[in-house]
């Protein structure tokens, strides 16, 4: 307290810095949660059954690579007790012209009417959503139809390859444009009823796969173990999305890099701070150390500065950065589409803040800033009295 001033601003230092990494942590997590959550609800769910040759970047048409029969199969799967949902889907490549334009896209068959779908259904922003038995709508993504200039009511091409090998192209009504506010998917999907895809595609009664919803995702692996037979292959939401958890695991490795970076530029501020107090108090030490107090304890009051110091701007960190990811939280940031390509991420981000996170950052925080008095500590206890009843070395 013998400078108020310097110390509140040395404690707003480390304020500063572990508010900015709890916005950051909450960003990253956040993103992660939403990168992966689109995925799971509009491509991959938490489970699929396909054919073992079924390859999802090739999506092959050929019999051999679907699954028989869905619907049965599909029903028979949907009665399992952790299974919210599960519906059939037929994937396939192709092309889309209109406005004298021509684009690649995928072409998703799906059921209408299927839980599963809702994410389609309650994203329609203009015109209607498509019916079961529609032979000749389509919905199309958001940044697709900007891009066609389509509207609802419009006519589109579609071209695609069919289970036999050969090129199909027929003309679509576009009933509906939707938006999951994912432009990594909305530019590039067009959504038609199953049983018009697998007439279109020359499918017959085949799909692509099961796509299938939990109702708790740590059952996976219980539903990949009751599900597993030597005919279909199961595949789960970590295998599906491997880039992302890939690359969840990688940020956290530059994560606690850039804690420490950060921390330690902080630290800086509390290593200057306690600096001054050595230089202030030499005379004071010096009688300490006449009077027969160990070297030890002066640098224990080093580092009990130290440690109220670390408590004070803790307590401002978790103020500000608390506000920050609220903010973040609720509000985020909008990033619009930035090109990403293989992860499904949303126009806006949002944080989300574990209660593990804080406490590791608050821990880090507090170590970093008792690590910061060491060299001050260490150079209060090695002055020798006479020398600091002097006023220091000359």
């Amino acid at each position: 307290m013998r400078n108020k001033r310097r110390s509140f601003f040395s404690a707003l230092a480390l304020g500063m810095g572990l508010g900015l990494l709890m916005l950051i942590a909450g960003v990253v997590n956040g993103e992660y949660r939403s990168a992966l959550d689109s995925a799971i609800r509009l491509q991959s769910g938490h489970v699929q059954v396909r054919a073992k040759t079924f390859d999802e970047s090739k999506s092959s048409l050929a019999w051999e690579d679907l699954v028989e029969k869905p619907a049965d199969l599909a029903a028979q799967i949907g009665a399992l007790a952790p299974v919210k949902v599960a519906t059939p889907r037929l994937y396939a490549s192709g092309f889309v012209a209109a406005s004298q334009q021509a684009i690649g896209v995928r072409i998703f068959g799906i059921d209408p009417a299927s839980e599963a779908s809702a994410p389609y259904r309650e994203g329609v922003v203009r015109g209607a959503y498509l019916a079961a038995d529609d032979n000749g709508g389509v919905l199309v993504g958001k940044g697709l139809a900007a891009k066609l200039k389509a509207n609802p009511g419009d006519k589109i091409s579609l071209t695609t390859n069919t289970s036999n090998g050969t090129v199909d192209q027929q003309d679509f009504v576009v009933r509906g444009i939707y938006s999951t506010r994912t432009s990594g998917f909305d530019d590039v999907t067009i959504l038609m009823p199953l049983t018009k895809a697998q007439a279109f595609t020359g499918a017959g009664d085949h799909a692509s796969a099961i796509f299938i919803l939990l109702k708790d995702v740590d059952q996976t692996d219980a539903v990949k173990a009751a599900l597993q037979t030597s005919r279909y292959e199961v595949a789960t939401w970590p295998q599906m999305n491997d880039i992302v958890v890939q690359t969840e695991d990688l940020s956290k490795s530059y994560m606690v890099m850039l804690y420490l970076i950060v921390l330690a530029v902080t630290a800086t501020v509390i290593v200057n701070t306690l600096i001054m107090a050595v230089f202030e108090r030499t005379r004071e030490i010096g009688i300490l150390s006449a009077v027969g107090m160990r070297a030890n304890r002066i640098m224990a009051l080093f580092f009990a500065e130290s440690s109220f110091l670390a408590v004070g701007g803790i307590i401002i960190g978790l103020i500000l950065g608390g506000l920050m990811v609220l903010y973040a939280t609720k509000v985020g940031f909008f990033i619009g589409d930035f090109g990403a390509t293989g992860i499904l991420i949303g126009d806006t981000i949002y944080a989300h803040l574990t209660a593990q996170d804080t406490l590791t950052l608050v821990i880090l925080a507090f170590v970093v800033t008792l690590l910061a008095a060491l060299y001050p500590a260490l150079m209060a206890a090695r002055m020798q009295p006479v020398d600091a009843l002097k006023g220091g070395k000359k």
